[in-house]
């Protein structure tokens, strides 16, 4: 999981608010941890592979995208995949080597391994889940401007300055604050954990508090588009705007669901650290509640990876598809801008260059190419829609 918590037990002089919780069943928190890592882990890059034909890959339909959204969404879960594989190698060595936790303690003076061990899986752990907040912040601010602006490929290097700088930062500053004047004497106190969580938890409530009312203005600026389109609002156009409108909720749903009982847990410990004595009668409930929301923590952490993939792209299969020769030809496929070729044995590149035809003639027809790839995107190739269908086009792919 992804705590700050995990970081302060580095220290062998850690409050006792956080040997208390991370002493609770070390094993069995360590099975839980480490078996819902692993299985969002492989899950996670199943999703993303691609698949043979029959199947979705990376989406429902191929189609001409916003390079910047789908590189976005790609580089989320990379981020949440990396953590979860910080928490799999830090699980399996301390449930391996349980002597490991044992040595963190200010009896230990002899071996620094570890804490060095602790530290550097806690700071690895931390920076990939802070790159995937920041990440999820910065899609729903694309997704904005494509469609206000037609923002494209060209801001994505800025999103990586922002998230990458940023979450390089505050993890260091962090860390460096906690283990002050060194890892293995860090000074007590709350005012000087507080940097530290600060710097973790900052991202993780912007997402929750900013992304929502992108995604609203999102859903607005959409539906103000379809109405423009053709003068009036049907129900094929209400339909498409209710499923991007899903998709946003999905997202956000994952999101509350892996990282809301963080908050609750950190409120919950931060009392108990106020408190003289921790182990007061009048106390059993706030430990109680606070052993509960860890152990969700433990298995709903981890399982951001997959269950984004899920709100991203929808279960895609698990036909995986690792022909190296078929992965040249959509490598090919994502470069190419010519017409189609009705000589080619592969009906998938085929038709995705027919669909890619047929895109570059509307944008001609209609004026407005830019904001047609944006709803194109949000929608997962439900756009365009066909005015004498009840149902959009090429849905059948």
């Amino acid at each position: 999981m992804a705590s700050p918590r995990l970081e302060t037990f580095c220290c062998p002089n850690r409050d006792a608010a956080t040997d208390f919780v991370v002493s609770f069943q070390p094993t069995l928190f360590g099975v839980l941890t480490l078996s819902s890592a692993a299985l969002s882990f492989v899950f996670a890059i199943l999703q993303i592979l691609p698949k043979r034909k029959g199947f979705r890959r990376l989406g429902q339909f191929p189609l001409t995208r916003p390079a910047s959204s789908v590189r976005i969404l790609f580089i989320i879960s990379l981020c949440d995949i990396l953590g979860c594989a910080g928490i799999i190698i830090r699980s399996s060595v301390w449930l391996g080597l349980p002597n490991v936790v044992e040595e963190i303690s200010v009896a230990n003076n002899t071996s620094i391994w570890p804490e060095t061990f602790c530290v550097g899986s806690s700071m690895w752990i931390q920076l990939f889940f802070s790159a995937s907040f920041w990440w999820t912040f910065c899609y729903a601010i694309d997704v904005f401007l494509v469609v206000k602006t037609s923002a494209g490929i060209s801001t994505i290097i800025l999103y990586h300055m922002i998230t990458w700088g940023l979450a390089v930062l505050l993890c260091v500053e962090g860390v460096v604050m906690l283990y002050y004047p060194s890892i293995s004497d860090c000074e007590l106190g709350l005012q000087h954990a507080i940097p530290h969580y600060v710097t973790t938890y900052a991202p993780m409530l912007l997402v929750l508090v900013a992304n929502p009312i992108f995604f609203n203005r999102t859903i607005s600026a959409v539906t103000s588009l379809l109405k423009g389109r053709q003068g009036i609002y049907t129900e094929n156009e209400r339909r498409l705007a209710n499923e991007i409108t899903l998709r946003f909720f999905k997202m956000m749903l994952v999101f509350v669901i892996c990282w809301v009982p963080n908050i609750i847990n950190e409120s919950l410990l931060f009392y108990l650290e106020m408190q003289t004595d921790i182990t007061d009668s009048s106390l059993r409930n706030v430990r109680n509640a606070a052993l509960t929301t860890w152990f969700i923590m433990g298995i709903l952490n981890p399982m951001q990876a997959f269950l984004n993939t899920l709100a991203f792209h929808g279960w895609t299969g698990l036909n995986v598809d690792l022909s190296l020769q078929q992965n040249r030809e959509l490598a090919w496929e994502s470069l190419s801008t010519s017409v189609p070729n009705t000589t080619n044995p592969n009906p998938r590149v085929g038709t995705t260059l027919l669909y890619q035809s047929h895109i570059q003639e509307a944008k001609k027809a209609n004026g407005n190419g830019q904001h047609f790839d944006a709803i194109s995107v949000l929608s997962e190739g439900k756009w365009p829609l066909d005015g004498n269908n009840s149902s959009p086009m090429y849905e059948g792919w």
